[in-house]
C-alpha cells in the first residue's frame, strides 16, 4: 500500500478534484484548461483514477496529465494496464453488458500503452492523504478497502462510514463509479467529483469536477460544477477507432450503454440532467 501525504495543504484557495479521465483528450485538456482560467496550480489538482479506458487516446491522455504535475491516484485501470492483464477489473459481474463491451476497450488501452506510462502508473499511490481546512481527507479510487468497489449516493451511511474510519480521516473523496455527490454526516464527508471523460449517464454529454473550498466562516465548501468540452471530435475518434459504439453515442447522448451496476436509485434518475450544486460541511 503507497500513500502520497501532502500534510497539510493551505485553505487560502481552492482544491480542484476530478476523475474518470477515460482516454478522453478533449475532456482531459479542457479540465486543465479550466483550472488555468480558474489559477489553480497542478499542486492543488487531484485526480481520483481511471485515466486510461473507455476513449480512444489512453496514450496521450496519460502523458497530458503526466507532464501537467496534477496529483493522481492509481485506479484499477492504471493497476490492470501496468501489470499487462488481461482484463480491467472493473468490478463488473463477469456477464453484464458493461463486461462485455468493457474488453474491446481495454484491448486497444493495452495496445496504447508505453513502458514510459506504465512505469508512471507504477509511480503513482494507492491514496492521497491531506489536511484542509481543519479536516483530514484520505483521496480513494473506488473505497478505502477496495479498489474497485462500486459505492453509490444510494448506498448506505454506514458502508461509507465504515471506510471513511476504515481510513482514519474525516473525509473521502473518491472516484470510480462516475457520478458527483457528496454527502455529510456531522463531522464525517463523503464526496465524489463525478468523471470528466464520460457523462454521468443524465442525459447531457457534460463531464463533472468539484472545487473544495474554505472559508472564514467555518465552513468547508463542494462545489459541483459541470464540464463542457468538444465531445463531438472525443466521439469520432472513438469511432474511427472501432470502440464500443455504446460508448461512442453515451459521448453525445449522455445516456450509458449499460446500467447494470446502477442500484435501483440511480437507475432511476437516467436521462434525468444533474445541476451544479454546492454543499456546505460546517466544521
Amino acid at each position: 500500500m503507497k500513500i502520497l501525504d501532502l500534510g497539510t495543504i493551505e485553505s487560502d484557495s481552492p482544491l480542484l478534484i476530478f476523475g474518470g479521465p477515460y482516454s478522453n483528450l478533449e475532456a482531459t485538456q479542457a479540465l486543465l484548461s479550466e483550472a488555468k482560467k480558474r489559477n489553480i496550480p497542478s499542486t492543488r489538482i487531484i485526480c481520483t483514477g481511471d485515466i486510461a479506458a473507455y476513449c480512444a487516446d489512453p496514450r496521450k491522455t496519460s502523458e497530458v496529465l503526466k507532464e501537467s504535475g496534477v496529483y493522481a491516484i492509481q485506479g484499477n485501470c492504471e493497476q490492470s494496464l501496468m501489470n499487462q492483464e488481461d482484463d480491467c477489473n472493473c468490478g463488473f459481474d463477469g456477464d453484464s453488458a458493461c463486461s462485455i463491451i468493457a474488453k474491446q476497450w481495454f484491448n486497444h488501452c493495452q495496445k496504447e500503452m508505453t513502458n514510459d506510462i506504465r512505469d508512471w502508473y507504477r509511480s503513482l499511490p494507492d491514496y492521497i492523504s491531506f489536511s484542509y481546512g481543519g479536516k483530514k481527507f484520505t483521496v480513494v479510487h473506488g473505497s478505502f478497502t477496495n479498489i474497485n468497489e462500486f459505492i453509490f449516493s444510494s448506498d448506505s451511511e454506514e458502508t461509507k462510514l465504515k471506510q471513511i474510519e476504515a481510513s482514519n480521516s474525516d473525509a473521502i473523496i473518491c472516484g470510480h463509479n462516475g457520478i458527483p455527490s457528496t454527502q455529510i454526516w456531522g463531522d464525517k464527508c463523503w464526496h465524489n467529483a463525478g468523471a470528466i471523460g464520460m457523462p454521468a449517464n443524465d442525459g447531457t454529454p457534460r463531464g463533472w469536477y468539484s472545487l473544495i473550498k474554505s472559508n472564514t466562516q467555518g465552513t468547508i465548501s463542494f462545489e459541483h460544477h459541470a464540464l463542457d468540452y468538444d465531445h463531438q471530435t472525443a466521439q469520432k475518434k472513438v469511432i474511427e477507432n472501432n470502440l464500443p459504439r455504446g460508448y461512442a453515442d453515451c459521448l453525445e447522448t449522455g445516456l450509458w450503454p449499460s446500467i447494470d451496476i446502477l442500484p435501483d436509485a440511480e437507475k432511476n434518475l437516467t436521462g434525468k440532467a444533474l445541476d451544479p450544486q454546492t454543499i456546505n460541511w460546517s466544521v
